[in-house]
């Protein structure tokens, strides 16, 4: 293979809808290029792109795909990027890496569910967008229709640069109003024959490419100048307005095709050779400190890790974007964000399930390596040892379902942990907790589907079965007003007894708060907790009434019943405790006796102390459809959400922003999808604690003394 410098690269990813041809068309892609010499199918089980094992069952990407096409002297990388939002961290990868993105629409379909959800994500990143409406050979395409939708919910931006002369079956023409011909379209695809358009079409022609001409010239003064004096442009100067439109989004041209047929096909990748920015032509990536990536060849070598993939035979391969410079094969890195030095063993440019082996490549390209000791997802590796510049990471979504996981076997619990740590490695957006404060393993991710498919990985790949079931959620314990308690540890059994008596006052902490008046404070010992809050522990002993040596002892005790607090076992925080007077044997106190004494002193004291449960309260953000807002509030309202703001986005859908307990979310992303038909999406973040009613408390409260009965 060529090695391609960096203005003969190309990246693009297509994203769209699932079921709106992506994978289809990206198989035509690579056909078109001379990649392959075969087209596969998604019925047939046999594309480049969707080649797992789960893919093949389920018929649908679940995993990006990075692909690449050879074409009129330039490297095309195609990432194939699913459709469904639960897998939406795939999309948010590639956009990182790739100039362009082909939004794939189907014509029998128009715009649909991930069409919505991609949209939002190539505006939150200024992704340029080119629409390729696709399956316009089926019986019930209907390309005006989808036109009429795409500029409804993406705006007047939406352009026309070909248009369909018989959609339906027996599809095989466009006019492509750049040039202004017919372009016929052989039967197995390729290079369309090109002619004269027919004249029941050229009003019509003629108007469109009015539309498109002007969209090109607004984004340059030059050629707006030319517009405005000639009233036209010519193709070339058209070609330089759609280039410069596309990258500041200021036009979003439109394309034809059939993927399955391969009919465009040749046209689409034209344009993109063409028209579609290069690594060079707009900023797309930078420093962690802010500085502009360039792509320079000539300097030392630096790689993004954009995706880690562990495959059967192989282990980890990692996908990067080669940022500056150029790497090849021997070649001595230093992963900038730990350190750790790794040498570039192979270097692969990828199709699917294919790896061709290549000897190097240049600033801007796509290429992927094997087996690299300690780099993962978001890490930066540089050639030059005196260079710790990283790339600003990918910000992936934060998960919005959670679900607790054992191993059917206990025997495999030690191997599950390792295999979720991998996916973990290979899937940013899975996030797995070893919570010692709730005895459960936890995952969370973007959705039920999401974390199903990884369960699927689990039981099918790795052969260990696990079950999933509801998580318990980490609530918190604490005191509303002060209280007093003693407590006296008294044994004898035989020999040397035990002997403890502790007095103490507890009350709640807040910052700022004054310290009490009621006893001297002769010693003070502030510590934060590691779950949030603090603990101030007052020595006020005076007279000698217990030993200093003991009062660490009580604290430990004190501790103990912080950890596993008095009404659910939940973790306490933000508690004063004074230990005020107490009393001590000369032969029988010991530290064990104080410690029994704090512990239960504490315990009696905050049962009195108008004790409280905190529950997490989450910011959550909804956008919805219009249509669908008063079936999503009400939803919310029922899971005690506090409303905090609603607002328009864009001209179809509104969001709602609301704070929401975390016991009340459990399945929502399920909810919401049948409350929307699949059209909402949401997110959330953790805000803080909030007292829960007093009725849910008591529903709690009656629950833990159950199970405590239980274990007993």
């Amino acid at each position: 293979m060529k090695v391609y410098q960096t203005n003969e690269i190309k990246n693009i990813v297509l994203i769209g809808g699932s079921k709106s041809g992506k994978t289809t068309l990206a198989e035509s892609m690579l056909f078109e290029g001379g990649v392959i010499s075969r087209r596969g199918s998604v019925e047939d089980k046999n594309t480049v792109s969707d080649y797992r094992e789960i893919e093949l069952e389920r018929q649908n990407s679940v995993s990006s795909t990075v692909l690449y096409s050879e074409f009129n002297g330039k490297k095309i990388n195609i990432i194939d990027a699913p459709g469904f939002d639960d897998f939406i961290g795939e999309v948010v990868s590639a956009m990182k890496v790739c100039e362009t993105a082909l939004m794939v629409v189907s014509a029998q379909n128009g715009v649909e569910v991930g069409t919505e959800i991609t949209w939002r994500y190539t505006t939150k990143h200024n992704q340029p967008v080119v629409f390729v409406v696709n399956q316009l050979d089926h019986e019930k395409a209907n390309f005006d229709e989808a036109i009429r939708q795409m500029k409804q919910f993406f705006g007047e931006k939406v352009t026309i640069a070909q248009y369909p002369v018989n959609a339906g079956i027996g599809f095989n023409s466009v006019i492509d109003l750049t040039k202004m011909k017919l372009l016929k379209f052989p039967a197995n695809g390729g290079k369309p024959e090109i002619l004269d358009i027919p004249a029941n079409e050229k009003d019509n022609a003629e108007e469109l490419q009015g539309k498109l001409i002007e969209a090109a010239a607004e984004g340059d003064e030059a050629l707006m100048e030319i517009f405005f004096d000639k009233g036209t442009l010519t193709e070339e100067e058209m070609q330089k307005g759609l280039k410069m439109g596309l990258s500041k989004r200021d036009i979003y041209p439109v394309f034809c095709v059939s993927a399955k047929q391969n009919l465009g096909v040749h046209t689409l990748l034209d344009f993109v050779c063409t028209t579609a920015p290069s690594p060079t032509d707009m900023v797309t990536l930078k420093t962690s400190e802010g500085k502009e990536i360039l792509f320079n060849s000539k300097d030392a070598a630096q790689a993004f890790i954009f995706k880690t993939q562990n495959e059967t035979h192989i282990g980890t391969v990692s996908f990067m974007k080669i940022t500056a410079g150029e790497i090849s094969e021997s070649l001595d890195m230093v992963n900038a964000n730990t350190g750790s030095k790794e040498r570039i063993s192979q270097l692969f440019a990828i199709a699917g399930k294919n790896r061709n082996k290549v000897d190097k490549a240049i600033a801007g390209d796509i290429i992927a390596t094997i087996k690299l000791k300690d780099a993962y997802t978001n890490n930066t590796l540089n050639s030059s040892k005196n260079s710790s510049d990283t790339i600003e990471p990918i910000i992936f979504p934060e998960p919005r379902f959670r679900t607790a996981v054992r191993a059917k076997n206990t025997a495999d619990d030690e191997k599950l942990g390792g295999l979720l740590k991998e996916i973990r490695h290979e899937d940013p957006t899975v996030l797995v907790e070893h919570s010692i404060e709730l005895k459960q393993v936890i995952v969370q991710g973007q959705g039920e589907l999401h974390l199903n498919i990884a369960k699927w990985k689990i039981e099918n790949i790795d052969k260990i079965e696990i079950e999933f079931f509801a998580p318990k959620i980490p609530y918190r314990e604490t005191i509303t007003k002060p209280a007093k308690s003693m407590y006296r540890h008294k044994k004898q059994s035989g020999g040397a007894g035990q002997f403890g008596e502790v007095h103490m006052m507890i009350e709640p902490f807040a910052e700022g708060k004054a310290d009490q008046k009621e006893f001297p404070i002769r010693g003070r010992e502030e510590i934060n907790l590691s779950w949030g809050g603090k603990l101030m522990y007052h020595n006020c002993i005076v007279g000698g009434a217990i030993d200093a040596r003991f009062m660490p002892a009580i604290l430990k005790g004190i501790m103990e019943k912080i950890d596993e607090g008095p009404l659910t076992g939940s973790y306490a925080r933000d508690i004063i405790v004074s230990v005020y007077d107490g009393k001590m044997h000369p032969v029988d106190s010991n530290e064990l006796a104080f410690k029994l004494a704090g512990r239960n002193a504490f315990k009696d004291a905050f049962k009195n102390a108008g004790p409280k449960i905190l529950e997490p309260i989450y910011d959550v953000e909804v956008i919805m459809p219009s249509d669908r807002m008063g079936d999503v509030m009400t939803d919310l309202q029922g899971r005690r959400a506090v409303v905090m703001g609603m607002d328009s986005e864009g001209s179809n859908y509104q969001k709602i922003k609301a704070r929401v307990p975390l016991a009340e979310m459990n399945r929502y992303s399920t909810t919401l999808s049948s409350l929307t038909s699949g059209r909402a999406t949401y997110g959330m973040k953790f805000a803080d604690y909030q007292q829960v009613p007093s009725d849910v408390q008591e529903v709690l409260i009656k629950a833990y003394e159950a199970s405590e009965k239980e274990e007993d």
